[in-house]
């Protein structure tokens, strides 16, 4: 095995930062496959993040972004930053800033699944809703729809 460096992990974090965005969370995670010195790692990202080359309100931007064009609401997004690592306030700021329409988001992804066409009876209304619920939109924007 490899005597890890810190130019070597830079070399790492900097193949994946190539490929797109990661928290910082993520990338500790992937760099501590590599070598478990800690102290090295957060040296690295220090770094990386000095040069701007990792930035989590990047990340953040980026991913939501991608999630929104996915259909996926508010809810899930918030959830599945939260998992990354990514501080609450800083999700939250990042979603009151984008100044996303979620009813038409909403609107959009009942849409591209169902049809324009509204539910004909009570079991296809709670499908639909479980859906959008699922995909994490807000239960008063889900029922405004219907």
């Amino acid at each position: 095995m490899s005597i890890i460096t810190p130019d070597t992990l830079r070399r790492s974090a900097m193949n994946l930062l190539a490929r797109r965005e990661y928290s910082r969370g993520e990338l500790v995670q992937k760099l501590n496959r590599l070598t478990d010195d800690k102290e090295m790692i957060a040296e690295v990202l220090d770094r990386l993040e000095g040069q701007t080359l990792l930035s989590d309100d990047r990340f953040v931007e980026s991913f939501i972004r991608s999630h929104v064009n996915r259909g996926h609401g508010p809810m899930r997004i918030n959830q599945e930053l939260r998992q990354k690592g990514i501080a609450a306030d800083k999700i939250s700021l990042a979603l009151e800033s984008l100044d996303i329409d979620w009813f038409a988001k909403a609107e959009e992804a009942r849409q591209k699944k169902f049809s324009s066409e509204p539910p004909e009876d009570m079991k296809e209304k709670a499908r639909q809703i479980r859906f959008l619920q699922y995909r994490g939109f807000p239960a008063g924007v889900v029922m405004e729809l219907f």
